[in-house]
């Protein structure tokens, strides 16, 4: 019918089809050197493009190899193509690796527990009466300097403290512009125990501490002997206000994988809370452009690259095709090697 030179719109009463579907099959499998719709070439380009959809599975088990390894090191989705496409390395996209899990879950897989919110459980708050203790004298947020809300520089840190069940707890401090955190151990949640475990874990810091911000829980109440020890000044964020301390709050998220409520702190050893703050610490995080807590800390301003071209862009920008010299195996990342287990049961 094309060829007797019959309008889209007749093609269309003659097909019981609308006007605009004939009229994009004929966009869409037309020949590029003349224009013309030949039905031998449609179908050949109809094949094709069915072939290469993604129904047609891209990737094998070998693909997934090295991503599954970075899953059970921990590492999102998110930061695993980040860091690699950082690095310069060919990877797949973000809903390619969850489509992966979902699929390795519903064959009784357990790659899904890696992920940052498999045991987070929620639970509703109520309005309840502040029972904290009162403390006089202390600076309030809002008398702290503007710089410290750039993250301009480093040296300010935010501190709280992680709780299980029972008395054992955990005290994290966050540096705000990199990200880097220490973890202490707490055999209670006192104020003299707090001192002594942040004095301890915050003591060989290379970088001056320039400010701590702490909530208003009883344990901080012994902060001027900590300024003094420490050389710093500590603030005191409104009550109920977590979101002035975004950074720690969202770092105690990440350790509630390894800690999660509930879970009996008595065992956890110094060593171990060491530990965990290497693997965050050398995880790489978006709002870093995928560099690591511990790369910023140290000064690191780019993401080493493995495989760049000459003219400094990254390979692997197309998942069809791998850069000439790029290993099939070597999609590694640079990330120390995992330490040893130190999730507890709850």
């Amino acid at each position: 019918m094309r060829g007797q030179r019959y309008a889209v719109e007749e093609i269309a009463t003659a097909l019981c089809r609308h006007r605009t579907t004939v009229d994009r099959e004929i966009k869409r499998n037309c020949c590029t050197h003349d224009g013309f719709y030949r039905a031998k070439f449609a179908v050949q380009k109809a094949n094709g493009r069915r072939s290469r959809s993604r129904r047609n599975k891209r990737y094998i088990a070998e693909h997934f190899m090295p991503i599954e390894r970075m899953l059970r090191d921990d590492i999102s989705p998110q930061q695993i193509v980040g860091r690699l496409r950082a690095e310069g390395t060919c990877v797949m996209s973000i809903e390619t690796i969850y489509l992966y899990i979902w699929d390795d879950r519903a064959h009784g897989g357990t790659l899904w527990r890696h992920l940052r919110g498999a045991n987070k459980r929620r639970r509703k708050r109520y309005a309840r009466k502040d029972s904290r203790g009162r403390l006089a004298g202390k600076r309030m947020i809002t008398d702290r300097p503007q710089v410290v809300a750039t993250r301009s520089r480093l040296g300010d840190w935010e501190i709280d403290t992680v709780h299980g069940r029972g008395k054992p707890a955990t005290v994290t401090v966050v540096e705000r512009k990199s990200g880097l955190v220490r973890i202490g151990k707490l055999s209670r949640v006192g104020a003299q125990e707090t001192l002594q475990r942040t004095t301890y874990i915050l003591r060989n810091e290379p970088h001056p501490i320039h400010t701590i911000t702490a909530d208003n829980g009883t344990e901080f109440h012994m902060y001027k002997t900590l300024e003094q020890r420490l050389h710093t000044k500590i603030y005191f964020a409104l009550p109920h206000h977590a979101w002035e301390r975004g950074t720690n709050e969202n770092t105690n998220g990440l350790l509630r994988q390894y800690l999660p409520k509930g879970a009996d702190l008595t065992a956890l050893t110094q060593r171990q809370c060491t530990a965990l703050a290497a693997k965050l610490n050398n995880r790489p995080r978006l709002r870093l452009g995928f560099r690591t807590p511990s790369e910023v800390y140290a000064g690191l301003t780019d993401v080493p690259r493995r495989w760049a071209a000459s003219c400094g862009k990254l390979f692997g920008s197309c998942p069809r095709k791998r850069p000439i010299g790029c290993p099939e195996s070597d999609v590694s990342t640079s990330h120390p090697a995992d330490p040893a287990s130190v999730a507890l049961q709850i």
